[in-house]
């Protein structure tokens, strides 16, 4: 494994937000969602592509908090353009499951 400074470390900005919407994204090469994640004031609501339809519903999704990197550049999915990368986790079936904070933290708190 390959070791880095905590300079590097630094620079990348996680930040917990808030599910606003949720949509199938049937346009994607893998099952997908494409999310609006609500980060505050600072930051707003910026959009996602995320391949986390094996252990989620949609409907499951909307209100939930996750942990994202936001200063990514866009990246362009398909007809999509994200604007963040929300994180998780492949469990032994290679399914993601989301990292999310595990009590209520302000929408755009960064991960500390």
């Amino acid at each position: 494994m390959e070791t880095i400074s905590w300079d590097d470390f630094a620079r990348v900005e996680i930040r917990a937000g808030t599910i606003v919407s949720v949509e199938d994204f049937p346009e994607a090469r893998r099952p997908a969602y494409r999310l609006q994640v609500d980060f505050g004031p600072e930051l707003g609501v910026l959009k996602s592509s995320a391949q986390i339809t094996d252990l989620y519903e949609r409907e499951a999704l909307e209100g939930r908090q996750v942990l994202a990197v936001v200063n990514f550049p866009p990246k362009q999915i398909g007809p999509m353009r994200s604007e963040c990368l929300v994180t998780g986790l492949h469990n032994e079936d290679s399914a993601v499951a989301l990292a999310v904070p595990d009590k209520p933290v302000p929408n755009g708190a960064k991960l500390a």
